[in-house]
C-alpha cells in the first residue's frame, strides 16, 4: 500500500507577489521553509535566486507608478542569509 502526501506549492502570483496558496506576501513562511530545504546544500544559489525574484517583484510592484516597497530586501533576502 502506498500513501501519497499532497504537497501544496507556495508559489508567488504576479503581479501582486502574494502566495497563490495562502495569500501572504511571498515568500510566505511555507515558501521560505521549502526554499531552505531545497537549497540547503547551495545557500549562495538561494541568494542569487531570491535576488532575481526580488528584482522581478520590484518591477511588478512599481509598474503603475506605485512607490518602491520599503520591505523588499527584508522580505526576500535577510531571512535567507541567516539560515
Amino acid at each position: 500500500m502506498t500513501t501519497m502526501v499532497d504537497r501544496t506549492e507556495h508559489l508567488h502570483g504576479r503581479p501582486d507577489w502574494d502566495c497563490r496558496t495562502c495569500q501572504q506576501p511571498w515568500p510566505c513562511a511555507n515558501a521560505k521553509a521549502n526554499l531552505l530545504v531545497e537549497f540547503r546544500k547551495f545557500p549562495s544559489v538561494l541568494t542569487i535566486y531570491l535576488s532575481a525574484q526580488m528584482y522581478d517583484a520590484m518591477g511588478d510592484l512599481t509598474s503603475h507608478g506605485e512607490p518602491m516597497p520599503t520591505d523588499l530586501y527584508d522580505r526576500f533576502l535577510t531571512w535567507a542569509r541567516h539560515a
